[in-house]
């Protein structure tokens, strides 16, 4: 597989990982009992956490990724499939 393409398919898996974790730990301000400051959302999270996130969907990502191509490369797989 060329290199664009596999730079698009992991894009596309970060992606999709990146938007599953987005949700994990988050504590509303509402939730915590924060003060909610005038203008600011009282669903909002308190520490997004971001960063770790990032890492986090980083992580699957490659994960995936490596068994997608594996399972693409595996002669054993080809032939069950292509019986």
């Amino acid at each position: 597989m060329q290199f664009m393409s596999l730079a698009a398919v992991f894009f596309i898996i970060w992606w999709l990982s990146f938007v599953t974790v987005l949700p994990i730990g988050n504590k509303s301000h509402h939730e915590t009992g924060a003060e909610i400051v005038s203008g600011t959302d009282p669903g909002s999270p308190v520490l997004p956490r971001i960063g770790f996130k990032i890492l986090l969907a980083t992580g699957v990502a490659i994960v995936v990724t490596a068994l997608l191509f594996w399972g693409m490369s595996n002669e054993t797989l080809h032939r069950y499939w292509n019986r």
